[in-house]
């Protein structure tokens, strides 16, 4: 039976605690020059309407690792383009596709894609969920830090999909999470309703604060994201000044734990949710977090398309 992932919901604890193992053994191999096709004669689709630097890549570089082939495609490039149902184009996909990543805007149209396809439909992004990125963001953690569950995590900024995702991670993986956001930008409020049921059972914690500060005392990870995402551009002289005092700088992190790690999803605007400093600090990840794109989205890929 195909199993789509389009949020971090689609999967269990369990499930997730498997991906980061797997992640890991496919990352050691890859950096010992070990060779594995398990995906051999596999065809991945990437139709993406979104602009993507880390999705587009790990995903292309993921399949061809795996053995497998990848296709990219934007909605102007198909007859979707000229107004062919969903519907009647993911049946056509579905027989040339073992798999396809798709990166909108509309988190909808994500779901009618799995309602009609008879292949796993990955989330490379839509505007309520990012699951791809917190996967990666989870084995970074990991990495960094030896465990997950109890892990203190403040999140700065708009809360966006990346905020809704991490949200659902949280409380998958028993973290303790705060959300510090302007008064309007929070997290939708439905997804942090069905994570706090979530969080009960795991011992996870999500709070949604308004106070930069607040949020990062004794955090273990700082996390950050850009103030303005694609398609609100119209809003972006808004947002720098409401977003301003949301900035990962050195006075907010010297109320995190000393080895608090700075964490980013790029692209970042260097000077705006994050200072220069704090981006090239000892501390900052950001980049591990992008590698880990690759290694996570070759277990993911590894689990759903075999």
């Amino acid at each position: 039976m195909k199993r789509d992932f389009l949020s971090i919901g689609d999967l269990t604890t369990k499930e997730i605690e498997s991906l980061l193992i797997r992640a890991m053994e496919l990352k050691s191999m890859q950096k010992s020059g070990v060779e594995f096709h398990p995906l051999k004669g596999k065809n991945l689709g990437l139709l993406f309407e979104k602009q993507s630097t880390r999705t587009r890549l790990s995903f292309e570089v993921a399949i061809a690792q795996l053995g497998g082939h990848s296709i990219y495609l934007s909605p102007n490039q198909i007859q979707m383009g000229r107004g062919e149902d969903i519907r009647d184009t993911a049946q056509v996909f579905a027989r040339y596709l073992d798999a396809i990543v798709i990166r909108t805007y509309d988190h909808p149209m994500i779901e009618e894609w799995a309602r009609y396809s008879t292949i796993p439909v990955i989330n490379g992004l839509t505007d309520l969920h990012h699951p791809c990125q917190i996967l990666s963001d989870l084995l970074t953690i990991l990495e960094k830090k030896g465990r997950v569950c109890g892990i203190r995590m403040a999140y700065i900024g708009d809360g966006n999909n990346v905020a809704h995702s991490l949200i659902e991670g949280a409380a998958l993986m028993g973290m303790k999470i705060r959300i510090a956001t302007p008064g309007g930008y929070e997290p939708d409020k439905a997804i942090v309703e069905r994570a706090g049921i979530l969080a009960k059972e795991t011992g996870a914690s999500i709070e949604i604060l308004q106070e930069p500060s607040e949020a990062v005392k004794d955090a273990d990870v700082v996390y950050t994201d850009v103030w303005t995402s694609m398609g609100q551009e119209k809003e972006e002289e808004d947002r720098r000044g409401i977003f301003r005092r949301y900035q990962i700088n050195r006075e907010l992190m010297n109320r995190a734990e000393e080895d608090a790690i700075i964490m980013h999803c790029l692209p970042a605007h260097r000077g705006e949710e994050i200072t220069e400093e704090m981006m090239e600090s000892p501390r900052s990840v950001i980049f591990d977090q992008a590698e880990n794109r690759l290694h996570m989205q070759k277990a993911l890929l590894e689990m759903l398309m075999r």
